[in-house]
């Protein structure tokens, strides 16, 4: 606002100059709904169903994060006295091997191997220094046998199934026999 004095010799240009309380011109305002905004209300939309999803606990949220605990390694008196059993079990597939249900012989052998496998170990830790070469030397050799026979069931090839099986069976007498 321009300052006039009352008395004036002068003019005062006022005509040129827009007085501040009158609103300007509304410019055209360009479009808000750009890809970013959508982008990022999305974002923050799928942040919070998250959050809620992890905060609830439900079941079926809950299983992104696996909180089981391990079980402790077996002591040797339960490796022992297992070890027959786990044998007999990876032994009992031969019946899967015969009528030729690969995935059924499959899983079967994975089970009781892995239970087989934590008893050897375990013993075998349990032995004197100079034993233990030998013995790990064997248990390589039957899992590693393991293994090959799970690769040839996959393949449906029975001479190569036999074959392992028969490697298997001679490892675990080895392995019992001086255990």
């Amino acid at each position: 606002m321009a300052v006039r004095p009352l008395v004036s010799n002068t003019p005062t240009l006022i005509c040129c100059q827009k007085p501040y309380f009158e609103p300007k011109e509304m410019l055209p305002q360009p479009n808000i709904t750009s890809r970013r905004r959508i982008g990022t209300v999305l974002a923050a939309v799928a942040s919070a169903v998250i959050a809620r999803e992890a905060i609830s606990l439900r079941p079926e949220a809950a299983f992104g994060f696996d909180l089981r605990l391990v079980a402790p390694e077996p002591t040797l008196e339960m490796a022992e006295s297992g070890i027959r059993g786990h044998a007999e079990s990876l032994l009992g597939i031969k019946a899967l091997l015969e009528s030729e249900s690969w995935p059924e012989a499959q899983k079967e052998l994975r089970k009781s191997s892995s239970n087989l496998k934590i008893d050897i170990y375990t013993i075998i830790q349990s032995k004197p220094g100079n034993e233990r070469p030998q013995l790990r030397m064997l248990y390589f050799d039957l899992f590693n046998n393991v293994t090959k026979l799970d690769y040839a069931a996959r393949n449906k090839d029975a001479q190569r199934v036999w074959q392992c099986y028969g490697n298997i069976v001679a490892a675990l007498d080895d392995i019992l026999g001086r255990i």
